[in-house]
């Protein structure tokens, strides 16, 4: 299922960096991992649905690269994200 526009917006409101902001990693991290969490859901009713499991995977390597990019440019930005989206241990 795609993200509503009013889902993105809240997402983008809650990740800019100044007003406009669309691009920066953090915004895209934010709206891949919303999207991977709602295929994530899909997966638990379609558990055969392979053709959209390779789009996941295609989205997880997409999010794994914009942090890894994060990381090597901004420590601090890097930290304070994965701790607000919750996704490393």
């Amino acid at each position: 299922m795609p993200l509503t526009k009013e889902k993105k917006e809240e997402i983008i409101k809650r990740f800019e960096l100044h007003e406009r902001d669309t691009g920066s990693p953090e915004v895209q991290i934010a709206l891949l991992s919303e999207r991977l969490n709602s295929l994530s859901a899909h997966f638990q009713v379609h558990k055969k649905d392979y053709n959209s499991r390779r789009g996941l995977l295609k989205l997880v390597g997409q999010r794994r690269r914009l942090l890894e990019y994060l990381k090597r440019k901004d420590r601090a930005r890097y930290e304070r994200l994965i701790k607000e989206l919750g996704l490393r241990k």
